[in-house]
């Protein structure tokens, strides 16, 4: 299997709620090597980027105020078939129908506030990757567990 990297967002939810040490817990539980971290405060015109290909929906405004209202962890994670292994970690968008045991399953309520974005393909990862991170701030560091994993 080929190595990926994809782009991981906490939103504003999940620090309010103090649950971010349980969710990192549940990313680490999975396997994935986290070989960025850093918890920022997402400005407009960064928001509008990240959510460039929403522009125009019913929810683009909602989710620009979400995702400016406080601060959020953004991550690089790492890890075979990474993309889609956080996504299903992530569960389903609509918290009704995200089963339990995932990220979205377990701790959000309403669609209006996810609680955590994940990359939806190789080149959104690569994009939301370059967004929010210097080449500089990525840490690709030798997991000795890895064979294990």
């Amino acid at each position: 299997m080929a190595t990926e990297r994809t782009f991981a967002m906490l939103k504003p939810g999940v620090l309010s709620r103090r649950v971010v040490g349980e969710i990192i817990s549940k990313i680490e539980r999975k396997g994935f090597k986290i070989i960025g971290l850093k918890m920022i405060s997402v400005t407009r015109d960064l928001a509008e980027r990240q959510y460039a290909e929403h522009k125009g929906k019913p929810f683009y405004l909602d989710l620009l105020d979400y995702i400016t209202s406080g601060p959020v962890l953004v991550m690089v994670l790492e890890a075979d078939q990474a993309i889609k292994l956080f996504r299903l970690l992530c569960g389903l968008t609509s918290p009704d129908q995200a089963l339990p045991g995932t990220i979205r399953g377990d701790y959000a309520l309403h669609t209006s506030t996810n609680i955590v974005h994940a990359s939806d393909s190789k080149e959104s990862a690569a994009r939301e990757i370059g967004l929010f991170f210097k080449p500089e701030e990525i840490i690709d560091w030798e997991d000795a567990n890895q064979k294990w994993i």
